[in-house]
């Protein structure tokens, strides 16, 4: 009787939700086909709430014995195939597979697995959600939905017809389903499988992990390879290809323990949620207060923010180019869109190799293994001293900064198959690198340069420093830059590196710059009419003063989108919509002092320094580098008005 009745209440429920009529849907389509299959797949959604407030029993049936759940439905579905003759081929309720797709679980802990609390709970063959990110995936394989099997003998009764079904249930195995051991039930001999009838499906398997384990990584640099311990996701049919590498996402599926040559825990999916990162709301009250106050110029907010910025790790006041270059990296890169063409790539040139390196700011079949680039999905790879790796491995990074996807080639014959394939990934994050300059194998290479401002970058390819949206030279270490304020930062970290060591640390946490940057890359900019003038005025200019009749024009065809990034990501870091002259200038200035380190200066000179020609110290210096910045914007117009577009120097054809 209560098996009745969760009968019953399992047809109120296809009724009510809908499941009935798509169910009469799926079975016109079986049976317009006229094609006899062994198996009938339906997939039935489920949401959990509205069936327990229906009839409990069937819903605690459903979260708890999903197996035998599906054997109700199974039973419903046959009963109304024949009552309403909806498949004229199917004739055994056998024939007909159950997939019972869940919504969501209960918010119960009972229901949640966590991948960093074992041992995990795989006895149990009950549904669990988790929550991980991809890191490896193999390609589209087949897998046996259903076979049809008969007895060998001819004489038995059971030689014909469907009674026979072997179907594949969550953590089964191939040889599970089909094998050649199988033995009637009515005469004991030998069963063979009835291959036209076999039905086929779509297998992936992917590996995730904790995001936990992935945050205690961030800002790891090694070149020594290595892999994290993850846990296996079988996907089928509908849910393949639904995961992408580097992507976090909420799993619903029922943990099974695989045999195989090596015993390891699984979960067969059930259904698969994307996690979508929160929107911030805002930022903290001391930014707040710190932007009003700075309300009347459009440089000191985001002056301010790079002298302060790390102040963990470096004074504040020390590396403020480089800083203020990595927060606009920051809020310039996300996963606003799939093909990240505003992100914004950073290479350093610098003999302070020490310090660069300990800057922790930064996110962040044939199995394809995600590696950095693909793990710091809207966020920072940080590649560490490019001069380490090798040419080939050179070659591939300039090829995936450039094309911003990575592709992986799996040759058929290698992995027992004829046909070759590939497989292309977007990569949606930015690169940070830097080149040793200082080390003693490395300074003997360097070439005196006969340009001015020029820097010797022939350590790396040429076209791999171009593919760098903006190349630093990033030396403190002079007369102008006193190094004891840095080595006893980093004494003073030794003693105690728990220490808040400046007001500013305790004012501006760590956690209101996370608030500050998310906020400010989830910004939509668009460039006022005046901004875009001068963007196109420079780049046009800045373009026909690098011009020779020789070898053309020095400036890449990306010039003027790394020129827009700058532009938007100091627009993004002053937390406003509308890109104005303002930052224009900013990412003029970087642009031009980018372009004078690799090629030297030309007729619009660019100090080194330009950015911050002036030590921080007070709101009296401010202003003194807003005075400054002023005459830059000056130079700047007067520079578009000699050289720009609708000047006498430009050709027609220009």
């Amino acid at each position: 009787m209560s098996n009745l009745k969760m009968k019953e209440a399992a047809l109120i429920y296809l009724d009510r939700s809908g499941g009935l009529q798509k169910f009469i849907d799926d079975c016109k389509f079986y049976n317009d086909s006229k094609q006899s299959y062994a198996v009938y797949r339906f997939s039935i959604l489920i949401n959990p709430s509205d069936i327990v407030e229906l009839d409990a029993e069937l819903g605690n049936y459903i979260l708890h014995q999903p197996l035998k759940a599906a054997q109700v439905f199974q039973s419903v579905c046959f009963i109304a195939v024949k009552t309403l003759s909806l498949i004229g081929q199917l004739q055994t309720e056998a024939q007909i597979n159950i997939v019972l797709k869940l919504t969501h679980l209960p918010p119960l802990r009972s229901y949640s697995l966590d991948l960093c609390e074992f041992p995990l709970d795989y006895a149990s063959q009950r549904f669990y959600m988790m929550q991980g990110i991809v890191i490896a995936m193999t390609t589209v394989t087949k897998y046996t939905q259903g076979a049809r099997f008969l007895c060998s003998d001819e004489a038995c009764p059971l030689s014909k017809g469907f009674e026979y079904i072997r179907v594949h249930v969550p953590g089964a195995t191939e040889s599970a389903t089909v094998r050649n051991d199988f033995l009637c039930n009515l005469c004991s001999s030998s069963l063979q499988e009835d291959r036209k009838f076999r039905v086929l499906g779509d297998k992936q398997i992917v590996e995730i992990i904790t995001a936990k384990a992935l945050h205690a990584f961030q800002g790891y640099s090694n070149n020594q390879p290595f892999r994290f311990q993850s846990l296996t996701i079988f996907l089928r049919d509908e849910s393949v290809s639904k995961m992408n590498i580097g992507n976090e996402y909420k799993i619903i599926g029922i943990p099974t323990c695989v045999r195989t040559s090596q015993t390891a825990v699984c979960i067969e999916a059930n259904s698969i949620i994307s996690c979508n990162p929160e929107v911030p709301s805002g930022i903290s009250d001391n930014f707040r207060y710190l932007l009003s106050l700075t309300s009347s110029s459009c440089w000191k907010f985001t002056a301010i923010l790079a002298n302060i910025f790390a102040s963990q790790i470096v004074p504040p006041g020390t590396y403020n180019l480089l800083k203020l270059c990595l927060l606009m990296s920051l809020v310039q890169t996300s996963d606003r869109n799939k093909e990240l063409k505003d992100c914004l790539d950073i290479l350093i040139m610098t003999s302070d190799t020490l310090l660069v390196d300990r800057n922790k700011y930064g996110t962040g079949a044939v199995s394809i293994q995600a590696g950095s680039a693909l793990l710091a999905k809207g966020g920072i790879c940080f590649i560490g001293d490019l001069a380490s790796h090798k040419k080939d491995k050179l070659e591939q990074l300039q090829s995936v900064v450039e094309s911003r996807s990575i592709t992986v080639y799996i040759p058929g014959k290698k992995f027992g198959d004829d046909i070759n394939q590939q497989m292309t990934f977007p990569v949606q994050c930015s690169f940070w690198s830097f080149v040793d300059m200082d080390s003693s194998s490395k300074r003997n290479m360097q070439k005196t340069n006969t340009l001015i401002g020029r820097m010797d970058c022939s350590l790396i390819p040429a076209n791999l420093v171009e593919a760098f949206g903006l190349l630093i030279n990033c030396n403190e270490s002079s007369s102008c830059y006193p190094l004891i304020s840095t080595v006893q930062h980093t004494l003073k970290k030794a003693i105690d590196p728990e220490e808040l060591l400046y007001v500013a640390s305790k004012k501006f946490t760590t956690e209101d710059f996370e608030k500050l940057l998310a906020f400010a890359k989830n910004l939509n900019v668009e460039f006022s009419l005046e901004a875009e003038r001068m963007i196109h005025g420079y780049y046009l200019a800045s373009r026909r003063i690098r011009t020779d009749s020789i070898s053309g024009s020095k400036l890449s065809a990306s010039a003027l989108k790394y020129l827009v990034s700058l532009a938007e990501a100091h627009a993004r870091l002053n937390l406003r919509n509308k890109v104005l002259k303002e930052d224009v200038l900013i990412a003029a200035l970087l642009f031009e002092t980018s372009l004078t380190l690799k090629y030297g200066a030309t007729v619009f000179c660019v100090a080194p320094n330009a950015v911050f020609p002036f030590e921080l110290y007070n709101e009296e210096y401010l202003e003194q580098r807003d005075i400054y910045l002023n005459q830059c914007q000056q130079q700047l117009q007067q520079f578009i008005a000699t050289y720009g577009p609708g000047t006498a120097i430009f050709t027609s054809d220009e």
